[in-house]
């Protein structure tokens, strides 16, 4: 029987056999094999990420004559093909692991050694041998001057700048969406509600309008969100000195990351601050936890209105297995899901950050776990709430129904006839069997008052203008 080629690699604890056409190394090996907890691997955002900080790093050192043209050229190439997407498959560590990083810097070190020893060998022996390490080194040369302790927070802030962006645009999307509908509901009369009660008359349109302006600074805090995440600890290794690294490398190497990203990042002028703490992730994590919240409290308003009848959403799938004939909400459902589970996960990253100990954190796995699985929830949730308004549609008939049968809606002709007058008003309806409410007015106070006082323009106007009496 064949026994299938392999290679051995070796570390401080031993050796290991590893199929010899496997990018992966011995580190990556024993990352899977103690780390089993989610299920899920580190997510791809934060590799692709990790791979253009490698790319900036072997620039950084071939510019400061560390490593030759060659090598840092296919140490290039090699990160490209992981930022990339096409190693994913090969990136199986689980995403909650020990060491603060350091197994998916190791893995990342590896899988871009062993490809990049692959491109050398093919340059020069116009071949891929079976073997693929030994001709550039994982630690020697992929990490070179560096520690995870540097390139993995890096990593992490140049993945959450692309969702941070994302998010902005996401809401964005969503604020257009809901202002298109403010705009179709603007002159559509209905009840405005406190406390889950009748309160008085408003439009439809305003209501949307709130919508839509929460949104909007959801929009502006996910922007600004990048200020927060721009500075980065990159040339920092171990603990922020630069211990190991020289000077002419650290100054170059952001300026290297942020001409390859696109990003406007800038390196810490305290880099053992940035080694140590990570609130400002904290507060990132802060802003989009009000953008779900916002998320929620849009999706279960939209719900309610569909409860009452006055928005009619668009049937998207049978509501029930034994009710024939039932259609649910389904989609403002699913969003308040999303924005929960934003805002759950999200709580992890103060405690995980307040954790780190000294001159790392070691919990940044589940800081970036968290964080971007709740920014690509986010982006999800919002672009799938304003798809859904598409098939939004209002019930005139149903908003003027509910007007009518409001006794609150008498409020708005308190400045013409004052308090008390408009009080005797609700009795002598109540004592007339409550008519639908306009008929009564109209009877009562004229159309032409009536319809002034209730009209979209009267009811959206800020208060009412007074018109002072001349003195005698």
């Amino acid at each position: 029987m064949d026994r299938k080629l392999t290679r051995t690699e070796s570390d401080i604890l031993g050796d290991m056999s590893i199929p010899a056409d496997d990018l992966r190394g011995i580190h990556t090996y024993r990352a899977m094999d103690n780390f089993n907890l989610t299920g899920r691997p580190v997510h791809p955002r934060l590799v692709h990420a990790y791979a253009l900080v490698k790319k900036a790093c072997a620039r950084a050192n071939a510019l400061s004559g560390f490593l030759s043209s060659d090598m840092a050229s296919a140490i290039e190439t090699a990160c490209d093909e992981v930022a990339s997407g096409i190693h994913d498959a090969l990136f199986a560590i689980d995403a909650l692991q020990g060491g603060a990083g350091t197994s998916t810097n190791m893995a990342v070190n590896e899988i871009i050694a062993h490809r990049a020893g692959q491109l050398v060998s093919e340059q020069f022996h116009g071949e891929q041998g079976p073997a693929v390490s030994g001709i550039i080194s994982p630690l020697d040369h992929v990490n070179l001057h560096q520690s995870t302790n540097d390139t993995y927070p890096t990593a992490l802030k140049v993945a959450l700048i692309a969702l941070v962006r994302e998010a902005a645009e996401a809401a964005a999307f969503l604020q257009g969406a809901l202002q298109k509908k403010e705009g179709e509901f603007a002159d559509i009369v209905t009840v405005g509600r406190t406390e889950m009660r009748e309160a008085v008359p408003m439009t439809l349109g305003s209501i949307f309008s709130a919508f839509a302006e929460a949104t909007g600074r959801d929009r502006w805090r996910a922007f600004k969100c990048e200020e927060r995440l721009r500075v980065v600890n990159l040339g920092g290794t171990a603990t922020g000195t630069g211990l190991a690294a020289p000077r002419k490398y650290i100054l170059s190497v952001t300026d290297q990351l942020r001409s390859l990203t696109g990003f406007p990042l800038a390196r810490a002028e305290n880099l053992v601050d940035q080694t140590a703490n990570c609130d400002s992730l904290v507060e990132v994590a802060g802003i989009i936890q009000a953008a779900a919240a916002n998320l929620i409290k849009i999706s279960r308003d939209i719900r309610f209105l569909s409860h009452t009848g006055e928005l009619a959403l668009g049937a998207l799938q049978a509501g029930s297995s034994i009710m024939p004939g039932k259609v649910n909400p389904v989609i403002p459902e699913a969003v308040i899901q999303g924005g929960m589970r934003i805002k759950a996960v999200l709580s992890i990253v103060p405690d995980a950050a307040s954790h780190g100990t000294l001159q790392i954190n070691e919990f940044l796995p589940l800081v970036s776990d968290a964080m971007i699985e709740a920014l690509e929830l986010y982006c999800a949730s919002a672009r799938t709430l304003a798809r859904h308004l598409e098939t939004v549609s209002a019930d005139r008939a149903r908003c003027a129904q509910l007007l009518d049968a409001n006794p609150l809606t008498l409020t708005a002709f308190v400045p013409h006839l004052g308090y008390d007058r408009v009080g005797s008003l609700v009795g002598e309806w109540d004592l007339s069997g409550r008519p639908p409410l306009r008929n009564f007015l109209s009877g009562v106070l004229g159309d032409e008052l009536v319809a002034r006082t209730l009209s979209a323009a009267a009811l959206t106007s800020l208060g009412f203008v007074h018109k002072e009496t001349p003195h005698a």
